[in-house]
């Protein structure tokens, strides 16, 4: 199958993006969701990029640093969408031990970039 873009590096693109806005301020991840995205977070569902940005604005924790450990991504339709599985390590406020994480992006062509149409997020217990 031929794909115009290059699925992996426009994933890891995002994904340096996206984890380095988070840790720098989370309130500006708002462009990079549309009123039809989606987040699921640990139980909550949310729909929006008003209602995203607000739960992971008020996540109840000031300073988060993302490493991430594992990146794969797949085209996801015909049409140019990309999904993305991301495993890595969290660590939140003054924290020593990190909490690992699973997040899948499902990123949507739009003009000459990509928007997150869903976005699924879990912290992985031991």
């Amino acid at each position: 199958m031929f794909y115009t873009v290059d699925f992996n590096t426009v994933a890891q693109e995002f994904c340096t993006f996206y984890y380095q806005q988070f840790d720098a301020d989370r309130s500006q991840l708002g462009n990079l969701y549309r009123d039809q995205s989606m987040l699921t977070f640990e139980t909550s569902q949310l729909q929006g990029a008003a209602s995203i940005v607000e739960k992971l604005v008020n996540l109840g924790f000031k300073k988060v640093v993302h490493k991430i450990t594992t990146l794969d991504a797949q085209p996801a339709s015909p049409s140019g969408d990309i999904l993305v599985m991301v495993t890595g390590e969290l660590l939140i406020d003054d924290e020593s031990n990190p909490q690992r994480y699973s997040q899948c992006f499902h990123l949507v062509p739009e003009g000459n970039s990509f928007f997150v149409f869903n976005d699924i997020f879990r912290l992985n217990y031991a």
